[in-house]
Protein backbone atom coordinates (compact mmCIF):
# COMPACT_ATOMS: atom_id res chain seq x y z
CA UNK A 1 0.00 0.00 0.00
CA UNK A 2 1.31 3.15 -0.70
CA UNK A 3 1.63 6.24 1.75
CA UNK A 4 -0.84 8.09 0.27
CA UNK A 5 -3.73 5.22 -0.13
CA UNK A 6 -2.97 4.88 3.96
CA UNK A 7 -3.63 8.45 4.74
CA UNK A 8 -6.91 8.11 2.77
CA UNK A 9 -7.99 5.18 4.72
CA UNK A 10 -6.67 7.02 7.44
CA UNK A 11 -9.06 10.03 6.90
CA UNK A 12 -12.17 7.75 5.79
CA UNK A 13 -11.61 6.26 9.37
CA UNK A 14 -11.80 9.28 11.54
CA UNK A 15 -14.45 10.46 9.22
CA UNK A 16 -16.05 6.90 10.16
CA UNK A 17 -15.46 7.28 13.55
CA UNK A 18 -16.80 10.85 13.94
CA UNK A 19 -20.30 9.29 12.40
CA UNK A 20 -20.32 6.39 15.03
CA UNK A 21 -19.99 8.83 17.57
CA UNK A 22 -23.12 10.65 16.14
CA UNK A 23 -24.70 7.59 15.95
CA UNK A 24 -24.64 6.23 19.09
CA UNK A 25 -25.50 9.69 21.10
CA UNK A 26 -28.37 9.38 19.08
CA UNK A 27 -28.95 5.64 20.17
CA UNK A 28 -27.96 6.27 24.21
CA UNK A 29 -31.10 7.63 24.94
CA UNK A 30 -34.89 6.16 24.13
CA UNK A 31 -38.38 7.13 25.22
CA UNK A 32 -39.68 4.48 27.65
CA UNK A 33 -40.88 1.17 25.92
CA UNK A 34 -39.29 2.62 22.61
CA UNK A 35 -35.89 0.84 21.10
CA UNK A 36 -32.72 2.46 19.57
CA UNK A 37 -32.64 2.79 16.20
CA UNK A 38 -29.29 0.75 16.32
CA UNK A 39 -27.77 -1.10 19.28
CA UNK A 40 -25.37 0.76 20.71
CA UNK A 41 -23.49 -2.47 21.87
CA UNK A 42 -22.68 -3.05 18.04
CA UNK A 43 -22.16 0.13 17.68
CA UNK A 44 -19.29 0.43 20.56
CA UNK A 45 -17.92 -3.02 18.82
CA UNK A 46 -17.33 -0.90 15.26
CA UNK A 47 -15.97 2.00 16.93
CA UNK A 48 -13.20 -0.55 18.90
CA UNK A 49 -12.59 -2.21 15.73
CA UNK A 50 -12.31 0.98 13.81
CA UNK A 51 -9.81 2.69 16.41
CA UNK A 52 -7.96 -0.51 16.60
CA UNK A 53 -7.15 -0.05 12.55
CA UNK A 54 -6.45 3.05 13.24
CA UNK A 55 -3.72 2.99 15.71
CA UNK A 56 -2.39 0.56 13.63
CA UNK A 57 -2.07 2.40 10.37
CA UNK A 58 -1.11 5.34 12.31
CA UNK A 59 1.99 3.87 13.82
CA UNK A 60 2.93 2.56 10.22
CA UNK A 61 2.25 5.79 8.86
CA UNK A 62 4.39 7.54 11.64
CA UNK A 63 7.09 4.93 11.02
CA UNK A 64 7.04 5.99 7.49
CA UNK A 65 7.31 9.34 8.06
CA UNK A 66 9.92 8.94 9.94
CA UNK A 67 11.69 6.92 8.22
CA UNK A 68 11.74 8.38 4.24
CA UNK A 69 14.15 10.73 3.48
CA UNK A 70 12.94 13.36 1.01
CA UNK A 71 15.94 15.71 -0.36
CA UNK A 72 18.32 15.58 2.11
CA UNK A 73 15.58 15.50 4.98
CA UNK A 74 13.11 12.47 6.75
CA UNK A 75 9.52 12.98 5.61
CA UNK A 76 8.83 13.81 8.89
CA UNK A 77 10.88 16.95 8.89
CA UNK A 78 9.51 17.94 5.79
CA UNK A 79 5.69 17.76 7.24
CA UNK A 80 6.69 20.25 9.97
CA UNK A 81 8.32 22.62 7.91
CA UNK A 82 4.93 22.95 5.55
CA UNK A 83 3.18 23.36 8.80
CA UNK A 84 5.49 26.11 10.12
CA UNK A 85 4.97 27.66 6.42
CA UNK A 86 1.27 27.82 6.86
CA UNK A 87 1.22 29.38 10.24
CA UNK A 88 3.93 31.74 9.14
CA UNK A 89 1.67 32.47 6.23
CA UNK A 90 -1.47 32.56 8.20
CA UNK A 91 0.15 35.47 10.53
CA UNK A 92 1.46 37.41 7.61
CA UNK A 93 -1.13 37.58 5.80
CA UNK A 94 -3.32 39.20 8.89
CA UNK A 95 -0.57 41.59 9.39
CA UNK A 96 -0.35 42.50 5.52
CA UNK A 97 -4.14 43.01 5.37
CA UNK A 98 -3.92 44.98 8.79
CA UNK A 99 -1.10 47.04 7.30
CA UNK A 100 -3.28 47.66 4.30
CA UNK A 101 -6.20 48.61 5.93
CA UNK A 102 -7.32 52.62 5.04
CA UNK A 103 -8.92 54.79 7.79
CA UNK A 104 -10.82 57.09 6.43
CA UNK A 105 -10.96 60.51 7.71
CA UNK A 106 -14.29 62.55 7.33
CA UNK A 107 -12.87 65.64 8.75
CA UNK A 108 -9.52 67.51 9.32
CA UNK A 109 -9.57 67.26 13.13
CA UNK A 110 -9.44 63.36 12.81
CA UNK A 111 -6.34 61.44 13.75
CA UNK A 112 -3.73 60.72 10.48
CA UNK A 113 -3.18 56.58 10.68
CA UNK A 114 -0.01 55.04 8.39
CA UNK A 115 1.05 51.68 8.03
CA UNK A 116 4.24 50.69 10.15
CA UNK A 117 5.79 49.03 7.65
CA UNK A 118 6.32 48.37 4.04
CA UNK A 119 3.05 46.47 2.50
CA UNK A 120 4.86 46.16 -0.73
CA UNK A 121 7.78 44.45 0.61
CA UNK A 122 5.65 42.26 2.95
CA UNK A 123 3.21 41.04 -0.03
CA UNK A 124 6.34 40.33 -1.61
CA UNK A 125 7.44 37.83 1.34
CA UNK A 126 3.91 36.59 1.50
CA UNK A 127 3.96 35.42 -2.09
CA UNK A 128 7.69 33.77 -1.36
CA UNK A 129 6.16 32.16 1.37
CA UNK A 130 3.12 30.85 -0.66
CA UNK A 131 5.42 29.80 -3.48
CA UNK A 132 7.59 28.08 -0.91
CA UNK A 133 4.30 26.27 0.57
CA UNK A 134 2.93 25.01 -2.71
CA UNK A 135 6.48 23.53 -3.55
CA UNK A 136 6.99 21.68 -0.38
CA UNK A 137 3.29 20.43 -0.79
CA UNK A 138 4.12 18.99 -4.60
CA UNK A 139 7.17 17.70 -2.75
CA UNK A 140 4.53 15.83 -0.50
CA UNK A 141 2.57 14.80 -2.23
CA UNK A 142 4.59 13.09 -4.67
CA UNK A 143 7.09 11.08 -1.77
CA UNK A 144 3.19 10.08 -0.65
CA UNK A 145 1.88 8.49 -3.93
CA UNK A 146 5.69 7.09 -4.73
CA UNK A 147 6.61 5.82 -0.98
CA UNK A 148 5.34 1.98 0.18
CA UNK A 149 3.89 2.13 3.50
CA UNK A 150 6.23 0.40 6.22
CA UNK A 151 5.06 -2.32 8.30
CA UNK A 152 5.60 -2.44 11.96
CA UNK A 153 9.18 -2.72 13.53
Amino acid sequence: MKLAQALQTRADLNRHLSQLKDRLIDSSLVQDGEKPAEDPMKLIHEMEEDIKTLESLVTKINLTNSQTMVEGTTLTALLSKRDALRQKIQITRAFVEAAREKVDRYTAKEIIVHSTVDVAALQGSLDYLEKKLRLTTDLIEETNWTTELLEEA
